[in-house]
């Protein structure tokens, strides 16, 4: 079945990378779709809920969107852990504990009886939904063969921004009708939860982690296995030719401890820079969005709806990554976005008026899904596979720091210069956030093994 010769169809990533096709089931696909849709869906649910759940427990908005930061904390607390444990015990464990934590904390927090509890159970919530994104992103690039990997990845993340762009919708129906609608969105969460565990017999083990962790013959039959799908779906047509490529070094010791040597040293600070730069613009419109538009003088269902109008912008940029993730340079795509949204929020800043909201939301929100998706991709191609994990789980884990100190930032930056304060910041840090994606290595439709090799020139630059 490998339709190769020689060493290079003894590696079995290189029977894997030559599949032209999508060689894993659709329900494979789907399950990994849920894992992103529900995380995603319950990033922001509760900052729709502030206004109502501020009256209800009698909190101070402060208060209760500590709920976010607390999630968010969460959120690098089980990325970084869960993430090392993957490099461990394998992708498969980390996303069943993922799923596992997310459920538990969803339906937690959906039957709070005070603000406390719901700010708790809230950081059981971010170790979930932390993990699965960064396990799915890794997982992802592991089983897809290099040309299809942006367009799978970015499959999946449609799933994820259809999440993330039905919250407001749902909010909208929810929140201000019904004294109990807030807690009906964080119900959703555990409900899908439960699904994602029934379909996990869908997940396989990485082959690439199989190979890493001296697993050869599991490897072996399981890329066998994955051919012969290929084949199935191909009919008549016979696979490509093997062609040969380079062999990873095999984990060791403590896999996390290569992250900080020469390339990936170099390669982790900057993609840190970039996710803590990012999240700190990305979480305040997503989480304070709706509370400023309000303050402005819109109502509560005006400002809910203008997301949601604004929001479809999120299936616009995962669409983008769909259908172009694998044609165009990765890094060049996201510089170019994230350039037009960093300058739609500064915009928005000075010219508040509802269409320009709506506009410059759009805009904004494509820019979410675009750098999101294409960051996890690139962030993921540039660790070598016995310690990627923990590589994207250091860098979008930590990175979520610019997340949790989002919304006390832009609350004082609102306090002393208001409205436009507060959304021009929005813009200038994802501009900010730019220079250092551009230093970044080009592996689009290079094998991950290519990519993570350190190159000779990568090397000189880092050591003078």
């Amino acid at each position: 079945m490998s339709n190769g010769k020689g060493v290079a169809a003894m590696n079995p990533l290189a029977r894997l990378e030559r599949i032209p096709i999508w060689p894993h089931g659709s329900k494979l696909l789907i399950m990994l779709g849920l894992g992103y849709f529900f995380a995603f869906f319950d990033i922001t649910n509760v900052a729709y809920g502030i206004p109502v759940i501020t009256t209800q427990f009698h909190s101070s908005t402060n208060l209760v969107a500590q709920s976010i930061s607390l999630s968010l904390y969460g959120y690098i607390a089980g990325a970084i852990i869960v993430g090392i444990l993957s490099d461990y015990f394998g992708r498969k464990k980390a996303l069943l504990i993922g799923i596992s934590l997310y459920t538990i904390g969803s339906f937690a927090t959906a039957f709070s009886p005070n603000v406390i509890w719901l700010i708790s159970f809230r950081f059981v919530v971010g170790m979930g939904i932390g993990t699965m994104i960064t396990q799915v992103s890794t997982y992802m690039g592991e089983i897809s063969p290099a040309a299809l990997r942006g367009r799978f990845t970015g499959l999946a993340n449609v799933f994820a921004f259809a999440g993330l762009a039905a919250v407001p919708f749902a909010a909208l129906w929810l929140v201000p009708e019904y004294v109990w609608g807030w807690r009906v969105l964080l119900f959703i969460g555990g409900i899908g939860g439960i699904l994602m565990l029934f379909m996990s017999g869908e997940l396989i083990e990485s082959p690439r982690w199989l190979l890493m962790n001296g697993h050869y013959d599991k490897a072996v039959a399981l890329v066998e296995k994955i051919e012969n799908q290929a084949i199935a779906k191909l009919g008549d047509k016979e696979l490509p030719p093997v062609i040969d490529m380079p062999f990873e070094e095999k984990a060791h010791g403590f896999p996390v401890l290569s992250l900080f040597k020469p390339p990936y040293l170099r390669r982790m600070v900057i993609l840190l820079l970039y996710w803590i730069l990012w999240y700190t613009g990305d979480y305040t419109y997503l989480g304070l969005a709706p509370t400023f538009l309000v303050d402005k003088g819109f109502n509560l269902a005006s400002s809910i709806d203008f997301s949601a109008i604004s929001g479809i912008g999120f299936i616009v940029g995962a669409l983008y990554v769909l259908w172009f993730g694998d044609r165009f340079e990765r890094k060049i795509s996201l510089i170019v976005m994230g350039a037009i949204g960093g300058v739609s929020m500064i915009v928005v800043a000075f010219v508040p008026s509802p269409v320009m909201i709506v506009i410059g939301g759009f805009l904004f929100t494509t820019t979410i899904a675009m750098l999101s998706i294409l960051g996890y991709i690139i962030t993921a191609e540039h660790f070598p596979t016995r310690a990627r994990s923990s590589g994207l789980a250091m860098c979008d884990g930590i990175g979520h720091i610019g997340g949790a100190i989002s919304a006390p930032l832009a609350l004082a930056i609102y306090g002393v210069y208001g409205f436009s304060g507060a959304f021009s910041m929005m813009g200038l840090v994802t501009l900010a956030s730019l220079l250092f994606m551009g230093f970044t290595v080009r592996a689009t439709r290079k094998s991950l093994e290519t990519v993570t090799d350190a190159t000779y020139e990568e090397v000189v630059a880092i050591q003078s």
